[in-house]
C-alpha cells in the first residue's frame, strides 16, 4: 500500500507547508507581543488551559466527523477512552509534559525576543535525537550528527550576543528566558508545541516529508525575524545572523533522507558469494 504522502498532490503539500510555517511564526510573534505589553498581563496558565480545551474540542470534532454517526461516536469514546483506563493513565504523562512545555514557552517569550526564541528552540532537534538514540536504540547518520553539532554551534552564536529589541520597554531577564527554553526543549523530546499547530503538525507529518518540515521550520525563523524587526525593533547582529544561518542549514541537512544501503550490501554479499563459488 502506498504511503499517504504518495497519494497527495504537490499543491496540497505546499498548502500544508505554508500553513504550518505561518502558524509557527504567528504563534511565536503573537505570544511575544502579548507578553511584552505595558498593560496588565494575563495568566499564562489560563492561556495554556484554554489551548488544551481548544485541542479537545477540535479532536472531538474530528472524531465525530470520522465516525459519521452519533452511535458510532459514542461507541468509539466508550471503547477508546472510557473503556481503556490504563491507556488513559499513560496519556497523563505526555499531558503533563505538554503543560510544563507550554508554560515554559510563555516564560521564555516574556524574556527573549521572538526571533531569538525561535532559533534557540530548535535545540529540540538534538534533544529529540539524543532521546531516540538513548531510549529507542536508533542510530543517526554521519550527516545528521554533523547537522546536530552545527545547530548547537548556531544557537551558541545566537546566544553569545543576543539581538536587542529597542521597542520593548518591559524588563526582561535573558538568563531566565534561556532557562525556560532549556526546560521546554527537554519536554520537546517527548511532545510537540502549540494547540492548532500541534494538531496540524500531525497532518504535515502524515502527508509531507522531513525536508518540507525542515524548510517550514527555517521559513518560520525567517518570518519571526522579519516580524521582530518590524514590531519590536530587533537589532540584528553579525553573530545572530551567522548563528541563524547555521541553524537553518542544519535543520535542512538533518531532514535529508538517509541513504538506503540495504540493496548495496546485498549486492556486495552476492558478489562475494559468486567469487567464492568460482
Amino acid at each position: 500500500m502506498a504511503a499517504p504522502r504518495d497519494n497527495v498532490t504537490l499543491l496540497f503539500k505546499l498548502y500544508c507547508l505554508a500553513v504550518m510555517t505561518v502558524t509557527a511564526a504567528a504563534y511565536t510573534i503573537a505570544l511575544r507581543y502579548t507578553r511584552t505589553s505595558d498593560k496588565e498581563l494575563y495568566f499564562s496558565t489560563t492561556a495554556v488551559c484554554i489551548t488544551e480545551v481548544i485541542k479537545l474540542l477540535l479532536s472531538v470534532g474530528i472524531l465525530a466527523k470520522e465516525t459519521g454517526s452519533l452511535g458510532r461516536f459514542k461507541a468509539s469514546l466508550r471503547e477508546n477512552v472510557l473503556g481503556s483506563p490504563k491507556e488513559l493513565l499513560k496519556l497523563s504523562v505526555p499531558s503533563l509534559v505538554y503543560a510544563v512545555q507550554n508554560n515554559m514557552a510563555f516564560l521564555a517569550l516574556s524574556n527573549l525576543d521572538a526571533a531569538v526564541y525561535q532559533v534557540t528552540y530548535q535545540l529540540k532537534i538534538p534533544c529529540t535525537a539524543l532521546c531516540t538514540v538513548l531510549m529507542l536504540n536508533r542510530t543517526l547518520s554521519k550527516l545528521q550528527w554533523v547537522s546536530v553539532f552545527m545547530l548547537c554551534a548556531g544557537v551558541t552564536l545566537v546566544q553569545w550576543k543576543p539581538a536587542q529589541a529597542t521597542k520593548v520597554v518591559v524588563e526582561q531577564n535573558p538568563l531566565l528566558g534561556f532557562g525556560a527554553i532549556a526546560i521546554a526543549v527537554l519536554c520537546s523530546g517527548f511532545a510537540v508545541l502549540a494547540s492548532v499547530g500541534g494538531l496540524y503538525t500531525s497532518v504535515v507529518v502524515k502527508y509531507t516529508d522531513n525536508i518540507m518540515k525542515g524548510f517550514s521550520a527555517a521559513a518560520a525563523i525567517v518570518l519571526s525575524t522579519i516580524a521582530s524587526v518590524m514590531l519590536f525593533g530587533l537589532q540584528i547582529t553579525f553573530t545572530f545572523a551567522l548563528g541563524t544561518l547555521l541553524v537553518c542549514v542544519s535543520i535542512y541537512l538533518y531532514g535529508l533522507p538517509r541513504q538506503d544501503t540495504t540493496s548495496i550490501q546485498q549486492g556486495e554479499t552476492a558478489s562475494k558469494e559468486r567469487v567464492i563459488g568460482v
